[in-house]
């Protein structure tokens, strides 16, 4: 038992998310500041239906939303499932698939067999610097196809536009991530033009 764990004990709030008091109501954040927990799980509820509207699993969508509102970013298996009422196995589900797609990783808990499942830093940066090698490998197959259809073909022309749609945004999304870069470390947009 952790001694986090010994003072919830010692405490009766064993289990007890620490953002969430005793009767589950607003509790304290990492800086003191009082959450309404309510608002939090509407927020988290309403977060993963966006996530799921664009494709991402249900349950996968509701625990990423409920990382991301964590005021440290980590939870432990026992807390996403009391805090979003899902089973363990749901949890499990959700966390492979999260950590397949690179969104969260996994840690132990100091002094503890438990599992924490964090996000990883700049989750948004990282999701979409991934795309880069998904559209680099669809460009790959669209070119083959697209010589393959013959470019004299109503089939091939379509693919071929497709291949120069993927071409033009992976170019932009890679100038948009350095644009990214420039304006986290200065806090200001970089030049359109500046960056590339």
């Amino acid at each position: 038992m952790s001694s986090e764990d010994q003072r919830r004990s010692a405490n009766g709030t064993e289990g007890v998310h620490p953002s969430v008091n005793e009767s589950g109501s607003a509790g304290a954040g990492a800086g003191g500041t009082r959450r309404d927990e309510e608002a939090v799980s509407r927020f988290v509820e309403r977060f993963a239906a966006e996530l799921t509207e664009a494709g991402m699993q249900r349950t996968a969508s509701r625990v990423f939303a409920a990382l991301l509102s964590s005021d440290d970013a980590s939870m432990t298996s026992a807390e996403l499932s009391e805090q979003l009422r899902i089973s363990p196995a749901a949890v499990s589900g959700a966390v492979r698939y999260l950590t397949q797609v690179s969104m969260i990783g996994r840690e132990r808990d100091p002094g503890s067999r438990r599992d924490r499942y964090r996000l990883h830093n700049e989750v948004w940066y990282t999701t979409f610097a991934q795309r880069d090698s998904v559209l680099t490998r669809w460009e790959n197959t669209l070119r083959d196809g697209a010589a393959t259809l013959g470019s004299d073909t109503p089939a091939g022309a379509r693919v071929a536009e497709t291949v120069e749609f993927f071409e033009f945004l992976q170019k932009e999304l890679l100038a948009l991530m350095d644009r990214w870069k420039v304006y986290k470390e200065t806090g200001r947009p970089a030049d359109a033009g500046g960056v590339g």
